[in-house]
């Protein structure tokens, strides 16, 4: 089972923080090049960091949401990143800012030739539409994660929020299509 889970890799984790100070959108969008901010259609500004490459929406109360990283250091990295760009505006933050991982998605593969069709009908909480897109979702309720299937084991799982929650649903996923595949023999 262990070498199933080692093809699994983190593609983007989705955080949240809040810096516990007002920020001026404005005046940071002003002061630095890389940001988007356009109050009439979107309330937060989008700040794009080169290094690790990733978007932040920060909005006036200070809240963060961190897109594109691969790992929590890259998280606390960006945030320290968006700090420093706030020092430069007279923002100090002096609090340290508390990270919550609202999403991981993830791609790998479970080494297994899946007949979507037939893992449509056996699996509950699927969602399968050949014409429209060529992979089968799959939701998982405990624990709670989404997962695209491919015909060739090829997979994306999004919902989880922690790494032993990834592995968990992965096991999960790998037991439940062994069940269903003994089923259909």
């Amino acid at each position: 089972m262990s070498s199933e889970k080692a093809s699994l890799k983190v593609q983007n984790i989705v955080a949240t923080t809040s810096l516990n100070v007002p920020v001026p959108l404005t005046k940071l969008a002003r002061s630095q090049s890389n940001t988007e901010y356009n109050p009439e259609t979107f309330p937060g500004l989008v700040l794009r960091i080169k290094k690790p490459k990733s978007a932040v929406l920060v909005f006036s109360s200070g809240n963060l949401v961190c897109t594109g990283t691969k790992s929590i250091g890259q998280v606390k990295q960006v945030i320290e990143s968006v700090i420093k760009q706030l020092k430069r505006i007279n923002v100090r933050v002096k609090d340290k800012p508390r990270i919550n991982v609202q999403n991981i998605v993830a791609s790998g593969s479970i080494n297994l030739m899946l007949n979507l069709n037939l893992l449509a009908l056996e699996l509950e909480n699927t969602e399968y539409e050949p014409e429209q897109f060529p992979g089968l979702v799959y939701k998982l309720a405990e624990p709670n994660a989404t997962f695209l299937l491919f015909t060739n084991g090829k997979l994306v799982c999004t919902g989880t929020k922690n790494k032993k929650q990834l592995e968990k649903s992965m096991d999960q996923l790998i037991k439940n299509v062994k069940e269903a595949m003994k089923r259909m023999e």
